[in-house]
């Protein structure tokens, strides 16, 4: 994958890459009471940007020199609120054409499946 030299919204809600290869990424979110909504549960959004960030992780894992992808549309189906937990993102690539690429993830909270997502990406050559 290549190196994500400053990305400073990741920090902010504690969001690690753990595992990129060919066109799969693992990714995570330790669980902080700041990532919240007045529910009490975790909000929707960080969900969003792990399944996000883990798309965009696993095409930057298959992308040449000179080439990079951006966010064309995501659609997120949240299945079930997230406790207090961690969350996991697995995302693998289903097609990749010359300029777009088509993902998948899905997302974890305490081993249970509480989301899923399908999104577009451009693949952009510099």
């Amino acid at each position: 994958m290549k190196n994500i030299k400053d990305f400073p919204f990741a920090d902010l809600i504690d969001l690690k890459i753990q595992s990129v290869e060919s066109g799969k990424s693992t990714c995570s979110v330790g669980f902080k009471r700041d990532l919240l909504n007045p529910n009490n549960v975790i909000h929707g959004g960080v969900i969003y940007s792990i399944a996000d960030t883990g798309m965009g992780a696993a095409l930057a894992s298959t992308l040449g020199d000179g080439e990079k992808c951006a966010t064309i549309e995501v659609k997120m189906m949240y299945l079930k609120p997230a406790e207090h937990f961690d969350l996991t993102c697995h995302t693998e690539i289903i097609k990749k054409g010359h300029r777009v690429a088509f993902l998948e993830s899905e997302v974890f909270s305490n081993n249970e499946l509480i989301a899923k997502a399908s999104g577009s990406f451009a693949i952009l050559s510099s």
